[in-house]
């Protein structure tokens, strides 16, 4: 589809495609890695449940997570927000500690939490479960 990228993309992510890969027009296929061809991914945001935190000195922290209303992992987020909504995070963890859910793996560095705290996580569109993802918010569910 030719057009300028800009607006194919805004329309691709208004009809809720996972996203779209592009071409300079001159440019021919070859196989391989080429700077050529560039793969553009949409994201959405949702609604899950936290089953808990992994943290590892000197690693990035992922916040654990599951459907809501249930304990079915689907996968993990990056916890990149600020400072103070981070310390908010590991305060809650500590709050609200609980056992592992049955058929997740037990690693030494995560904290579980018991049920009852709901995020917002961005994204890929397109992925049965969370790919890409990195948590936005948190709160207590009522």
């Amino acid at each position: 589809m030719p057009g300028e990228a800009n607006a194919i993309y805004h329309l691709i992510d208004a009809d809720g495609l996972e996203g779209m890969v592009s071409k300079r027009r001159d440019s021919k296929y070859r196989s391989g890695p080429t700077t050529n061809w560039l793969k553009t991914k949409s994201f959405t945001e949702s609604e899950v449940a936290l089953l808990g935190v992994e943290r590892e000195r000197g690693k990035p922290a992922f916040a654990l997570m599951a459907e809501p209303g249930t304990r079915k992992y689907v996968g993990s987020a990056f916890v990149s927000v600020n400072r103070e909504m981070r310390e908010r995070l590991w305060k809650r963890v500590q709050e609200h500690a609980g056992p592992p859910p049955k058929e997740m793996p037990k690693r030494p560095a995560t904290q579980r939490v018991k049920p009852g705290i709901k995020a917002r996580v961005k994204h890929l569109r397109g992925e049965k479960d969370l790919r890409h993802a990195s948590l936005q918010d948190f709160w207590d569910e009522s």
